[in-house]
């Protein structure tokens, strides 16, 4: 049971987390204060920051595949 929980945390470090991880690297910033940031931010606001937050993550999935198919639309 605790390698599943540890499972489930990798996973959501991995995917779900990106967007902080991201920010905290461009801002110079720990991304743990991003996340608490954005937690107490949708309590206080009633969750409009989960919108901002789904927002960057698909900017920064866009942003890979774009990456991706301008690399290899310049590699002739």
């Amino acid at each position: 049971m605790n390698s599943q929980m540890k499972r489930l945390q990798h996973f959501f470090q991995e995917h779900a987390f990106g967007v902080c991880s991201a920010l905290g690297e461009k801002l110079g910033i720990a991304s743990s204060s991003i996340r608490l940031f954005f937690i107490y931010a949708s309590f206080l606001t009633l969750g409009s920051p989960v919108i901002v937050y789904l927002g960057l993550a698909f900017l920064l999935n866009m942003r890979k595949h774009l990456r991706k198919s301008s690399s290899s639309v310049l590699d002739f």
